[in-house]
């Protein structure tokens, strides 16, 4: 009987071990990769390649998993302080959207990938926007964040990393700069405005001459222009008493 018990507890410590041994072991065997999730594993230190999604069966001791993320992410660019083609100081900022493409890339090939995205973004940004004009850089946007992604996709595509998008979101003028843009666009608005009226008088003086004409060829187009100011006048003012003259009763005193 004591034989027994004897057999029992030792299989009962036994069983309790080996449950511990599982509990322990079981969880570094087992990965399970999300959707948007990869897993590189490395086996010995050598690569083995990427898995997931779903579950992921590693060597306890032997393999090593690192996690790499697939999801579309976001830098914030620094703001940098540049100095355009035509000598004007402004301070930009930008933001990049990038993803993971080669996750064994991106942890084979380079460190920290997050990090050196973010500082090609910041000497790009520098580089191109120092080549750009003033006016380029506040009208010709879309450009520009082109030229910066295609630039920056270049740079980080050995790393497994593919730029999306790149969006200048800010460019600080100096309030001196702010102020001669402000006289300049005016200067611009008054030219408008003059160049209109001056147009406006051309057309009005064409149209004068061409009922000068037409008058000419028809006298009595002047006389029913003469009536039709009376009848304007009479409305306007009710109270005002109208004597037409013929103009031919002052013709000999003009010729005089």
């Amino acid at each position: 009987m004591d034989q027994l018990i004897h057999n029992l507890t030792q299989a009962a410590v036994a069983l309790v071990v080996v449950l511990i041994i599982l509990a322990i072991v079981v969880p570094q065997m087992l990965r399970i990769m999300r959707e948007y999730e990869r897993g590189v594993i490395f086996r010995l230190g050598k690569l083995i390649g990427a898995k997931g999604p779903g579950v992921i069966f590693l060597f306890p001791m032997v393999d090593r998993m690192v996690k790499m993320d697939l999801r579309v992410v976001t830098i914030d660019v620094a703001k940098q302080e540049i100095m355009t083609r035509d000598n004007v100081p402004v301070t930009v900022d930008a933001v990049v959207y990038f993803r993971v493409v080669d996750p064994m890339a991106a942890v084979v090939k380079v460190e920290n990938f997050w990090k050196a995205t973010s500082l090609i973004a910041q000497t790009t940004l520098r580089s191109v926007l120092g080549q750009a004009p003033l006016d380029d850089l506040l009208s010709q946007r879309d450009s520009i964040n082109q030229k910066l992604q295609e630039i920056i996709d270049k740079q980080t595509e050995p790393w497994g990393i593919k730029v999306t998008s790149v969006e200048v979101k800010e460019v600080a003028l100096p309030d001196s700069m702010k102020r001669a843009m402000a006289k300049q666009a005016e200067a611009e608005r008054e030219r408008r405005a003059k160049v209109v009226n001056a147009e406006g008088e051309f057309q009005a003086a064409e149209k004068m001459v061409q009922a000068a004409a037409m008058i000419a060829k028809e006298p009595i187009a002047l006389q029913l222009r003469y009536l039709q100011t009376m009848r304007e006048m009479a409305s306007e003012h009710n109270t005002t008493t109208f004597l037409p003259l013929p103009i031919d009763l002052f013709s000999a005193f003009l010729k005089k």
